[in-house]
């Protein structure tokens, strides 16, 4: 896997929206209209009484489809676990911050700017939901706007600090017109309305609402800017205080993960049941935003090309891209994203 650093200066127009996190109140009714809660696949340890918040995003990976099956709760009958939605990663760091989440779903850019100053949050990655593909893309309302060099004079949104801004200012920088675009700081919530009343030329997003979006085109995606050597992800990270308390937590929380994603690889059509119950969708809908996300087996995540290491180095750079706009004051030393990692669990479920 080929690592970029990016050194990028881009004009910003800064619009600030603040995106909290709302309890789930849909587990029970939507697991009704689906089917019963899923047995558990594996052995159940009833040993483990651990109070885990989880913090979810509704972004069509295997985190959603183990909230929504409840196949966590049936191999931890005695744990406490509850599921909180938030709109982005940069909210989740923020409760990682607040001491208001344990784990939760993140970007691999918010993930970089917690490791990193001034932050500095004692947290790992424990876990990579996706590869990002074609369901984060950028999506532009003019159809004669045909190549990137075309946005100069426009007004992009994107959330700050995101997977999607790392990928943004990286296909602006390539194009050579990073100084030509005012890019808008707006949640993925905020966003449809803002490209609905007119007031954005374009965004770099992700699913669903990227699919909202139905009178603008594609332009570019993810998947391309991970080609030209800039990847991005969707991680789980968790508290440094929580993974040293609840090492059998952890090991099962990553079952449970590596169950959702052979799920999604074997069986898509039944998986996307279970996303578009938990997204409000159709199922069709559901399997086509999963599409554009890749899905890593324990067996591929515990490799070095993943959480055994080339992760952290994907970290450190994502870490100068911030720090070039101002989303990070520092960069840490390299051993600080290593440690960044936490492999441990995805290398005993990897085992045969």
């Amino acid at each position: 896997m080929k690592r970029s650093v990016l050194f990028v200066s881009a004009a910003v127009a800064l619009v600030t929206v603040v995106a909290g996190c709302t309890e789930s109140g849909r587990d029970t009714s939507a697991r009704a209209e689906n089917t019963a809660a899923q047995d558990c696949p594996f052995e159940v340890d009833e040993s483990v009484t651990t109070t885990a918040r989880i913090a979810y995003q509704d972004i069509p990976n295997g985190d959603l489809l183990v909230k929504d099956s409840g196949v966590l709760e049936a191999c931890l009958p005695n744990a406490t676990i509850t599921w909180n939605r938030f709109a982005s990663g940069g909210d989740v760091v923020q409760a990682f911050g607040s001491g208001s989440a344990d784990l939760g779903l993140m970007g691999s850019s918010p993930a970089t700017k917690a490791l990193s100053a001034p932050l500095n949050i004692d947290m790992q990655v424990i876990w990579i939901h996706d590869v990002i593909g074609a369901a984060e893309s950028l999506v532009v309302r003019d159809p004669a706007v045909t190549s990137v060099e075309q946005l100069a004079g426009k007004k992009i949104a994107t959330p700050f600090g995101s997977t999607a801004h790392y990928s943004l200012l990286a296909a602006l920088q390539r194009a050579g017109i990073e100084d030509q675009v005012t890019l808008i700081n707006l949640a993925p919530d905020a966003t449809t309305a803002a490209w609905q009343s007119g007031e954005i030329d374009g965004t770099w997003i992700w699913e669903p609402t990227l699919s909202e979006l139905t009178d603008g085109h594609v332009l570019l995606t993810s998947a391309d800017t991970a080609a030209q050597g800039v990847p991005t992800f969707d991680v789980a990270g968790a508290t440094g205080e929580f993974i040293e308390a609840n090492p059998e937590f952890l090991e099962t929380w990553t079952r449970a993960q590596d169950w959702a994603v052979q799920q999604l690889l074997d069986s898509p059509d039944e998986a996307s049941v279970g996303l578009a119950v938990q997204l409000g969708i159709t199922p069709e809908q559901a399997r086509t935003q999963a599409e554009g996300l890749q899905f890593l087996r324990a067996s591929e995540q515990a490799s070095t090309e993943y959480l055994g290491g080339g992760l952290a180095e994907d970290l450190q750079a994502n870490a100068e891209f911030l720090l070039s706009q101002g989303e990070v004051t520092g960069v840490s030393a390299p051993e600080v994203y290593r440690d960044g990692v936490y492999v441990d669990a995805a290398k005993a479920v990897a085992e045969p």
